[in-house]
């Protein structure tokens, strides 16, 4: 340990070490178009997905280059859900960050890349940056000088990278289970297009959702009710712990009101409105989040019923006057089309395999995931060593 060094982050930040996504008037909605060079999201530093919903042209991005990512960026969520972390690979897109999220720039004569990313993602890092954080409607990360006041500890460079070494190889095989899942979820989503648009059968009838479908709003339980020492129930406020399929658990809750049962789908029902998750376990959401289920208990189909209507959970999204959401009443009048149960049943005999195979696979990385989540402030404060280091 005598070769550690407390730091500040500001001080491991290589030139233009800190960019803040563009405000207000210097990205406007009405500007951005369906093609052209992507804007990343918050959801692409959550979900480390590179799916984009939103471009600008040529033109705007001259005039925003600033904001442009490289490869190599940290680019973290600021804005609502605060504190998650992606690292820009040479092969992404090389867009522009929106208002939502801010890009770290490391010195890497100084700190590690992964380390650092690693430290970010640790439960110390995290809570270093969500307490940076600030905003009574909605949270946000604070101003430049206080994130750079974060402390950390480093140890030499070779150590930085025995230490990266180890936890990215953990890393690597979970990334290795979230590709399969992604594989299987596109060939799902690939029969349900085939099943239910293609080959769409002309005398199914148009209903409401709720006609289908058992939708249950969350409420939140008195905040004193709350805690983190697995007492009482699992509890989900909104789509902040979502994961891939699964969310995260953590927090609990003593006081539950509003229920979802084992493989229920979780709808986000406000900022923003429609993100997707299931229910890993029976768990207690709050007023973020409803849950649906089919009136038979067809638990896949419902999932990519669901996941079908993104164009619907959009317009409710779009329709707020700061944040959108969507009522219970909204919900179940959501016009959509009724198919045979025959129809569904074939579905859910092709299909539950290719998702009882994800949930194997969830279960895994949320194995590893602890493994690696407990072997990190061992590393992190040079309580574990490694060889290397």
């Amino acid at each position: 340990m005598s070769e550690w060094k407390e730091c500040k982050l500001g001080n491991v930040l290589g030139e233009k070490g800190y960019i803040r996504g563009p405000f207000g008037s210097a990205l406007r909605r009405g500007e951005m178009s369906e093609c052209g060079v992507p804007v990343y999201e918050q959801k692409n530093a959550i979900y480390n997905s590179r799916e984009f919903r939103f471009f600008i042209d040529d033109k705007k991005f001259r005039e925003l280059s600033r904001f442009q990512v490289k490869t190599d960026d940290l680019i973290i969520s600021c804005s609502g859900t605060v504190g998650k972390i992606s690292i820009i690979k040479e092969e992404d897109p090389k867009g522009i960050i929106s208002q939502a999220l801010l890009i770290l720039r490391p010195d890497t004569s100084k700190i590690d890349l992964k380390y650092l990313y690693f430290f970010l993602s640790s439960k110390q890092g995290f809570e270093l940056i969500t307490q940076a954080s600030h905003g009574s409607v909605q949270v946000n990360i604070a101003e430049r000088k206080i994130v750079e006041s974060i402390p950390l500890l480093l140890p030499s460079l070779p150590e930085q990278r025995a230490i990266a070494a180890v936890l990215s190889s953990l890393d690597n095989k979970i990334d290795l289970l979230h590709r399969q899942n992604k594989t299987l979820e596109s060939l799902a989503e690939t029969i349900w297009r085939k099943m239910f648009v293609e080959e769409a059968d002309p005398m199914w009838r148009v209903g409401k959702l709720g006609e289908e479908m058992d939708i249950t709003m969350g409420q939140s339980p008195e905040g004193s009710t709350y805690n983190e020492d697995k007492q009482g129930m699992i509890f989900f406020q909104g789509r902040a712990e979502f994961g891939f399929r699964f969310p995260e658990t953590r927090l609990y809750c003593t006081a539950p009101k509003r229920l979802a049962k084992e493989g229920d789908t979780l709808v986000s029902v406000r900022a923003p409105v429609g993100d997707i998750n299931v229910a890993f376990e029976d768990c207690c959401i709050g007023r973020g989040l409803a849950s649906v289920r089919h009136r038979k208990g067809y638990l896949t189909y419902t999932l990519y019923k669901i996941r079908s209507l993104r164009d619907e959970f959009d317009s409710f999204e779009q329709q707020g006057t700061v944040f959108g959401s969507i009522g219970k009443d909204d919900f179940n009048n959501i016009e959509t089309f009724i198919p045979n149960e025959a129809k569904i049943r074939e579905f859910e005999d092709v299909v539950k395999q290719l998702d009882e195979k994800i949930f194997i696979n969830s279960t895994q990385i949320r194995t590893l995931s602890h493994l690696r989540d407990t072997l990190l402030p061992k590393l992190m404060s040079g309580e574990a060593k490694v060889r290397g280091g």
